[in-house]
């Protein structure tokens, strides 16, 4: 009975048919969206590390928040990014499994 089992390597993602100039806005759109998120996540919590009258419980939290999305963009978006530039869009089997655990673990 073992002998007709298939390992599954990689997926393939189909999304939306979209013309290359719409993905390359879209690639820089997202990109821009990615960088302002990292960017302005870092200066919340660079201001809370170095201002010691921030140390308070209400942005002890912000700062969790922060780190939040920091995570939820580093575990999705350049994944999306990637796909928006290859045209097969694979992600492999580890690739696929970490991503929904992490994104699992957050949502948690």
């Amino acid at each position: 009975m073992g002998e007709n089992q298939t390992m599954v390597a990689e997926f393939i993602l189909l999304g939306f048919r979209l013309g290359p100039r719409i993905q390359m806005l879209l690639f820089g759109l997202f990109s821009l969206f990615y960088t302002l998120t990292l960017l302005g996540n870092g200066i919340i919590l660079g201001l809370i590390s170095l201002d010691s009258r921030l140390h308070t419980p209400m942005y002890f939290f912000l700062s969790h928040l922060a780190i939040v999305d920091i995570a939820y963009a580093c575990n999705t978006v350049p994944q999306m990014l990637v796909n928006l530039l290859n045209p097969a869009k694979p992600i492999s089997f580890a690739g696929c499994i970490t991503q929904t655990f992490l994104f699992d673990i957050y949502c948690h």
